[in-house]
């Protein structure tokens, strides 16, 4: 039993973040009962899930939320829940009937979390985006690369993930702890240009403390300025991390590296020489493979890990060991995190095809069999 035991969740069906928010919140062990749209129902056989491991751990009802029915029956599921979690635009549930207001009056004690990239006001709330768009405008972005080049991506980790779907997977909870102190539910205003900005904390402070360059991206020492912070190509095309900051650290990785031998070495602070220094050791990284550096550096307190592919990263020992990633029904996937010591949270079910769950889901909500024949038949559910 995971520690969100107890706690139901409708989800409004979404793409990216809405799905790795309800993910987490499901392998937390929260009851969540994902929305699907009844066009989307293709049947499937339960027995052979589907393998988009991001919609894990719920059940599917299928539902037109077009149909005034359908809209009804969302809203009995709303009564008993504790969260209602959306990533549609600003004002779309309102008109379908399922905003704030409406889900509210029916069960005061709801949270209503809504993610956005843009937030639920403001002069770009209405536009279309994605992740690379509000990590764009919350600066994130634009630090992220490497010296004379322009800003790379982080694939959608920091907009999507981190600062949409996580934090409002964070604001889900702390509501629903909330509501269980004061007996009120609320709206959660989930956006990812603020989550991105807020993961960006630490490097306004050290804007603010004069120890970031905001004037040459790839110059300071955690951006690739650095020569004891970045990764480095080995002699068979594959690659290491190294992030020795602290001086006990560096000193390791110069008597692990050889460098150590050296006797012009600069000060690890001095900046001028970083750029130098960077082609000094890249040049010694690629003269022995990766599996060599590991040998040499691992288990040490050089701060250093080899990269890894999506298919390497399963099969290391440390995260074998750790049983970081699982494999239920063939597919492999990261474990639930974190790790609680007496409320372990665990996968509860594979991902549904859509609308798997319509009938067992609604009869606990008080359908009867004929309701359900009705709701079908008008086409309100699948």
């Amino acid at each position: 039993m995971g520690p969100l035991e107890g706690i139901t969740v409708v989800e409004l069906a979404g793409i990216g973040p809405g799905p790795f928010c309800a993910m987490m919140l499901a392998d937390m062990g929260a009851e969540v009962i994902r929305v699907d749209r009844a066009s989307a129902v293709m049947g499937g056989d339960p027995a052979s899930p589907p393998v988009d491991v991001l919609n894990r751990g719920r059940r599917s009802i299928g539902v037109d939320l077009k149909s005034p029915d359908g809209v009804e029956a969302v809203m009995k599921l709303v009564e008993s829940a504790d969260a209602l979690i959306e990533g549609f635009r600003p004002g779309v549930t309102e008109r379908m009937g399922l905003g704030p207001e409406d889900c509210l009056a029916r069960n005061p004690k709801l949270v209503y979390g809504r993610m956005t990239g843009w937030g639920q006001d403001g002069p770009y709330a209405q536009a279309a985006g994605h992740d690379i768009n509000y990590i764009a405008l919350a600066g994130a972005l634009e630090p992220i690369g490497r010296r004379g080049g322009g800003p790379m991506p982080p694939l959608n980790l920091v907009g999507d993930f981190g600062g949409g779907g996580m934090l409002l997977a964070y604001g889900v909870v702390c509501g629903v702890l909330n509501a269980a102190r004061t007996g009120q539910g609320q709206v959660i205003d989930a956006a990812m240009v603020d989550g991105a900005a807020a993961l960006m904390t630490m490097f306004h402070a050290m804007n603010a403390m004069g120890v970031w360059d905001t004037e040459n991206r790839g110059t300071n020492m955690l951006d690739t300025g650095a020569h004891f912070y970045d990764v480095y190509e080995t002699s068979d095309g594959l690659y290491i991390s190294i992030g020795s900051i602290e001086p006990q650290f560096y000193a390791e990785l110069l008597e692990k590296s050889g460098l150590g031998d050296q006797d012009d070495l600069p000060r690890q602070t001095d900046r001028d020489s970083w750029e130098g220094m960077k082609e000094r050791v890249a040049g010694l990284f690629k003269t022995k493979t990766r599996d060599e550096w590991c040998e040499i550096m691992e288990h040490s307190d050089v701060c250093f890990a080899p990269v890894l592919s999506l298919t390497e990263a399963p099969k290391h020992p440390h995260n074998v060991h750790r049983q970081t990633f699982i494999e239920p029904n063939g597919v492999v996937q990261p474990a639930p995190a974190p790790r609680f010591s007496r409320t372990q949270a665990q996968i509860k079910r594979p991902p549904a095809h859509t609308g798997q769950h319509t009938d067992e889901v609604l009869a606990e909500a008080g359908y009867s069999a004929d309701d359900l024949a009705a709701l079908r038949e008008s086409g309100a559910i699948a």
